[in-house]
């Protein structure tokens, strides 16, 4: 009698059925670049574009990157070097501006962009600073963080806007409306409201009707569900300290009483009631 051969397929060892991709992760101490999801998992950029712009943001500052000298590097031509370039730079990755020279030359100076408009939106919220007042004499000169806190405020503003085409593809936002929407988010960060409860509350109970304006849809929910400031801490009341120890002149007793005297025993009846 021949073998039967079971016809289902085996099951991995690990016991999870075979099929996606599995990850051997070991850290990197040295030569490496951080980059974010929002490029490597870009639904609207070519694999071509999103690799290129992962090279150029490992790269060294100054180094050229021109058409030519990528297409010298890669299997790439130039044809498709400069169509990736190009989406770099209409989803705000890459700035490229021509500048002339004192020679005469003309170069491009290209800028990447990590984390493209945080810059340009904090720009754009950042108050004028006043003329800061020059310190009096003897007068040490102290550092302060409020651009710093503000900035932190603005990213996190802008996590969570970027973020929410993760909890329902309906809420895909354009650059320009996660910008202008950021204030309104930043406001209830301001308010003490964490990231998640600000996610919670944009993107539940979501109609199920076609979201046709994701950005005025969010812009209404941000304006009317918007939580008070929260109350000042209540002061705790002062404590009464009590009357200062005191030697009986009667007896040496220690009392407590405003000023000097005799404890209660020593006192005549009538002044002790």
């Amino acid at each position: 009698m021949t073998e039967q051969q079971p016809s289902a397929p085996a099951r991995a060892k690990s016991g999870h059925s075979a099929g996606g991709v599995e990850h051997v992760n070991e850290p990197h101490h040295d030569q490496f670049v951080v980059v974010g999801n929002h490029l490597a998992q870009h639904p609207e950029l070519s694999l071509t574009a999103i690799g290129l712009a992962v090279h150029i943001q490992s790269l060294p500052a100054r180094t050229p990157v021109g058409i030519k000298t990528l297409a010298a590097k890669f299997p790439e031509g130039e044809i498709r070097v400069a169509a990736a370039l190009r989406e770099l730079e209409a989803h705000g990755y890459l700035a490229r501006t021509k500048e002339r020279l004192q020679s005469g030359r003309v170069v491009t100076r290209t800028i990447s962009y990590n984390r493209p408009g945080v810059a340009a939106a904090r720009a754009a919220m950042k108050p004028a600073a006043p003329r800061p007042a020059p310190p009096s004499p003897g007068s040490k000169a102290s550092a302060s963080a409020p651009d710093a806190a503000s900035g932190a405020v603005l990213d996190a503003a802008l996590d969570v806007l970027a973020g929410l085409r993760a909890h329902d593809p309906r809420l895909l936002l354009a650059e320009r409306d996660v910008h202008r929407l950021a204030p309104a988010v930043s406001a209830w960060l301001d308010r003490g409201v964490p990231r998640a409860a600000v996610q919670r509350t944009l993107t539940n109970a979501l109609p199920k009707d076609p979201i046709l304006n994701p950005a005025a849809f969010l812009a209404h929910r941000l304006r009317a569900l918007l939580p008070p400031p929260l109350p000042a801490p209540a002061h705790p009341p002062t404590p009464v300290r009590p009357d200062p120890l005191q030697t009986c002149e009667g007896c040496d007793r220690a009392f407590r009483s405003p000023g000097p005297g005799r404890c209660r025993d020593c006192r005549p009846v009538g002044v002790a009631a």
